[in-house]
């Protein structure tokens, strides 16, 4: 929020829709208006304005001018964000729009302008109407908003009323940040009766933040306000009509000026010939996999989540990808550097690299990365293929996507849209609300069967991946579960060896001991990992049972299947090339 021009009128738009946010970046370009304005975006349109004029053939846009725009904050930080008074005007949009958006922006007298007819808020149609009638009316505050539909007659009003309105809703803005005073008299009305802290998602117990602020101690209040995901459930509860939201507003009023952090631009989809240099690497598994982080602003335990699992896996040599809030608030962290996570490391779509792709409507480019790999390295048919294409995926693209954010039901719909693929997902404990979990039973080998496609044979795998929708209760349990919904049946040795030296490292990491099933996905001993070989082939013989030549360093029995390079795992048996 932090980088908003305070000394310039701010029209933010929200939403998913970029059409109307664009104009306005060209009305203001054309006519020169950067020095008297600033624009930013919230939820998925910020990315996109940012990618305005990287194309070819757009002739009506100036060149260089999604440079301009800036990224204001994620769909989580909208209530934090117009608590805090940053913004002029809003043009809002499509999808993740808050309901009461109308309410809180009236409150503060900021003009609200809707520009589409599938959020239109209850405002009037004024799309026909002359541009200086409406900007006349929202500037003198005559109505709270309008609804125009022309994107073009919306970007310029928009500009012009964010410019115009700003000195008239000075006083309205001052009044709207609480003071010292209201601030003590908030926190003295607490009862502890801890209503909001029942209803809260992240769980955060907000009497005790109340009761170290009124012995003069804000860090509490400072150290839980990116774990908030502003949904402000906790003042609709309070029976002493405490505004919860104004207090973290205040608590962190400093920060909010402050917070200013780089962050890649949304690249879109992964080229062609980057495909051709790590499909057979994904395949074989010498990249351990690709991890997509896609998703809301409803963590857990906030925003810091986003930044620990994205730089557990960079560091580990898989391939990251990214997309919507989650790529926005994993750039609020920094190294010891003060580097952002997009300084640290490369954007392309290869090992030890972490690209953002977008926003959430580009998360069609993750899923299209995977589809290219069995198109392009595998050469499979892609016109009315889909099976084909997605039994590729789930037996030899080693890919798993977390949601750990999810909001909406388009989150749900995203984690659905991969398992379609073959691509796992993991999603956050509030998930369980969606009522939907794919969990593999490792206790029934006939579920596990695959044809091998050179012969027709069937062959029992090991669990591979071992659950479609998986729900973890903590960034821990999710971290070690991406790990391990990476192996696939068509691992070589060297893969296998690569994943299965990740998935026991994270388990020591973070759980002090190595995963209870880690034999499983032992077929050969060059799978073992060398930090933990010895021990491991000592394991597997005293407790697990299987014949050890320790002389030439063997496994002679107990694995499920032995290793074969070139197995050729299917679900589909038009696949089978020569039945025997």
């Amino acid at each position: 929020m932090g980088t908003m021009d305070q000394n310039k009128g701010v029209l933010i738009a929200y939403g998913h829709n970029l059409a109307a946010g664009a104009e306005a970046m060209i009305y203001a370009e054309n006519n020169n208006l950067w020095d008297k304005v600033d624009i930013g975006g919230v939820c998925c349109t910020a990315h996109d304005l940012n990618r305005i004029g990287l194309g070819n053939g757009e002739l009506k846009v100036p060149k260089g001018i999604g440079t301009k725009p800036k990224v204001a904050g994620a769909m989580g930080w909208w209530r934090k964000m117009i608590r805090s008074g940053v913004m002029d005007c809003v043009m809002v949009d499509e999808q993740c729009v808050f309901c009461d958006v109308l309410g809180d922006a009236q409150k503060r007298k900021i003009p609200v302008i809707a520009t589409t007819d599938k959020i239109m808020l209850g405002l009037p149609d004024r799309t026909n109407d002359s541009i200086d009638a409406i900007v006349d009316d929202l500037v003198n505050f005559k109505m709270p908003g309008v609804a125009v539909l022309d994107p073009t007659k919306a970007g310029e009003i928009g500009i012009r009323v964010a410019i115009a309105v700003k000195p008239k809703r000075a006083e309205a803005k001052a009044q709207s940040l609480i003071t010292e005073a209201q601030f003590q008299e908030g926190i003295k009305k607490c009862t502890t009766c801890n209503e909001c802290a029942f209803v809260c998602p992240p769980h955060i117990r907000i009497s005790k933040l109340i009761g170290d602020a009124i012995k003069g101690d804000l860090l509490s209040f400072s150290n839980s306000y990116e774990v908030c995901v502003g949904c402000g459930r906790g003042e609709q509860v309070c029976p002493q009509g405490i505004n919860i939201l104004d207090l973290f507003e205040y608590a962190n009023r400093q920060y909010v000026k402050n917070q200013k952090f780089k962050m890649r631009s949304g690249r879109g989809p992964a080229r062609d010939t980057e495909i051709r240099a790590v499909g057979m690497p994904i395949v074989m598994g010498s990249i351990p996999g690709v991890i997509a982080l896609v998703g809301c602003s409803n963590y857990p335990n906030g925003t810091k989540e986003c930044y620990d699992i994205a730089k557990e896996f960079v560091d580990r040599g898989y391939i990251v990808v990214t997309s919507g809030c989650m790529a926005m608030d994993m750039s609020l962290y920094t190294d010891v550097e003060g580097k952002t996570i997009w300084e640290q490391y490369p954007g392309g779509f290869d090992g030890r690299n972490i690209c953002n792709t977008g926003s959430c409507v580009s998360n069609a480019n993750i899923g299209d990365a995977a589809i290219k790999v069995a198109t392009i390295f595998a050469h499979r048919n892609h016109r009315g293929n889909f099976d084909d294409i997605a039994d590729y995926i789930l037996n030899k693209v080693g890919a798993c996507g977390v949601a750990w954010g999810a909001y909406s039901q388009k989150a749900a719909s995203i984690a659905t849209g991969c398992n379609r693929l073959g691509i796992p997902v993991v999603v956050q404990p509030h998930s369980v609300m969606y009522r939907r979990s794919f969990i593999g039973r490792t206790d029934k080998p006939e579920d596990w069967m695959v044809i091998d496609a050179r012969d027709g044979k069937m062959q029992q795998i090991e669990p591979a991946p071992e659950a479609m929708l998986y729900i973890a209760e903590t960034k821990e349990e999710a971290m070690l579960e991406m790990a391990k919904l990476c192996f696939r049946p068509s691992d070589n040795s060297i893969g296998r060896g690569i994943k299965l030296t990740h998935y026991c490292d994270i388990s020591m990491k973070y759980f002090g001991k190595l995963p209870d099933d880690w034999h499983v996905f032992v077929r050969d001993v060059k799978d073992l990992p060398l930090a933990y070989k010895e021990n491991m082939m000592k394991t597997l013989e005293e407790k697990f049972g299987w014949k050890i030549d320790w002389k030439a360093k063997k496994i002679l029995s107990g694995p499920l299947r032995p290793a074969d390079v070139s197995f050729d795992p299917t679900n589909l048996p038009r696949k089978i090339r020569t039945k025997k």
